[in-house]
């Protein structure tokens, strides 16, 4: 979910038509080198065994080894975020681009080997990946067109991350059922993410913050394949 912007120079929206669209290519870039290390670290984490053995840990911890990752990968996110924001630090930016790669592929490791070994469903995966690819784009197209503010969404987006949380922790402790419908309203807020980020990257960042753009998107982006593969899987 996009956060406050770093301000240290005009935004894009300010410069030519040729520096926005580098910008954005830069951003999108960038949002596939944090896909290639987070496939490279699952990769690591499948042939080592700590995918079992992050699975292992989770299915016998029950909820609370759901919380402590998500308590653990919401920490690391905040860090990794703001690392990016050090406009005057490119190594800093690039080790919160990593380190998010890294945190997703281990939140990741366990519901992918439960996906591709216990349900033995790889093509689930894959068509999952494809949806959400599709989606991106669309959502990312309709962002560079629309001349519309979409400022206003958010609050509504705010709001319905800390629903989803509390919802979420709710299910981890209780053993509440978080149906299809729950991950198609997550979809759904990924999706709002996607189209507010993205605009906002050319109306607030400044064109030297096009890792942290990639770094805000590449988050929404995952949360909607996370959920888009619960729907696959759950068939």
């Amino acid at each position: 979910m996009a956060s406050t912007a770093p301000q240290y120079a005009p935004p894009v929206v300010t410069l030519g038509e040729d520096a926005r669209v580098a910008f954005m290519v830069k951003v999108y870039q960038h949002i596939g080198l944090a896909i290639g290390v987070f496939m490279a670290v699952e990769f690591l984490l499948f042939s080592s065994g700590l995918a079992e053995s992050l699975y292992d840990i989770v299915l016998k911890s029950g909820g609370v080894g759901w919380l402590l990752i998500l308590g653990l990968f919401m920490g690391g996110s905040w860090m990794a975020t703001q690392a990016t924001m050090d406009l005057s630090n490119p190594g800093r930016q690039y080790a919160g681009l990593f380190g998010i790669a890294v945190l997703e592929a281990v939140i990741f490791a366990p519901f992918l080997w439960y996906v591709f070994k216990i349900q033995d469903n790889a093509g689930d995966v894959w068509a999952a990946a494809v949806v959400t690819a599709i989606g991106f784009a669309g959502l990312s197209a309709v962002a560079w067109v629309t001349r519309r503010d979409l400022s206003f969404i958010r609050p509504l987006i705010m709001w319905g991350g800390v629903a989803a949380m509390i919802m979420i922790g709710a299910a981890l402790l209780f053993g509440l059922n978080l149906g299809t419908w729950f991950s198609v309203a997550m979809i759904a807020l990924a999706g709002a993410s996607i189209l507010y980020t993205t605009q906002q990257a050319m109306r607030r960042y400044p064109e030297q913050a096009y890792v942290a753009a990639a770094v805000q998107l590449f988050g929404s982006l995952m949360m909607m394949f996370w959920y888009v593969l619960r729907i696959f899987s759950q068939r």
